[in-house]
């Protein structure tokens, strides 16, 4: 059995949006929990096995898997045949891992950072600037749709949450690619499911 604990529109609403675009909704039990939010609302859901509390996380046979990178991952090589991930052996697969990891470790906590209002210079230096993410992406989609060419993957599905959530970056091409990927049916599914079970 696999499981996914999901919180409503928290960082796990993407990953209920994967699950839709890799047609695997059915496949996949969404147990929804409750999480301690930013604005002091919420508790730490005793039926969240997760060590910290957060989500999302996913229980695959007792095997669990953590962190939205990873479980993207784990996901799209689970149930490939959407094609939303790059399998192993693909010309584009260092990319589009690429991508994932820098997510992780570049894009969350530089978003995350600014969206409280801390600013340091060695922040700055360590994980670069929301300038610096945004003007990677307009490079990376000139000319083209999307991050990996003409084919929407689960790498735009991960980097464009955070301005789904936050606001449009404010940049023509950037608006217009987020404008696309919410526009898709697992975005819509994710925002349905999550308006129907908020209040649960």
């Amino acid at each position: 059995m696999i499981t996914l604990f999901h919180a409503p529109r928290s960082r796990s609403t993407r990953i209920v949006a994967l699950l839709k675009e890799l047609d695997a909704h059915d496949a996949v039990r969404i147990e929804c929990v409750s999480i301690p939010r930013m604005d002091g609302s919420g508790v730490r859901d005793a039926l969240n096995p997760h060590p910290e509390g957060k989500v999302p996380l996913l229980d695959h046979d007792g095997v669990l898997v953590r962190e939205s990178s990873a479980i993207i991952q784990y996901l799209t090589e689970l149930f490939p045949k959407t094609g939303l991930g790059i399998p192993t052996g693909h010309p584009q697969r260092g990319a589009y891992l690429g991508w994932l990891g820098w997510y992780a470790g570049v894009v969350e906590p530089v978003l995350t950072l600014e969206a409280i209002g801390l600013d340091h210079p060695a922040l700055a230096r360590t994980f670069r600037t929301s300038a610096e993410i945004k003007a990677r992406l307009a490079a990376a989609l000139k000319d083209r749709p999307y991050l990996l060419g003409d084919h929407f993957s689960a790498a735009d599905l991960l980097l464009h949450s955070p301005y789904a959530w936050f606001g449009k970056p404010g940049e023509p091409a950037l608006d217009a690619w987020v404008d696309r990927c919410t526009d898709r049916p697992g975005a819509r599914f994710a925002a349905e499911f999550d308006a129907r079970h908020a209040a649960a």
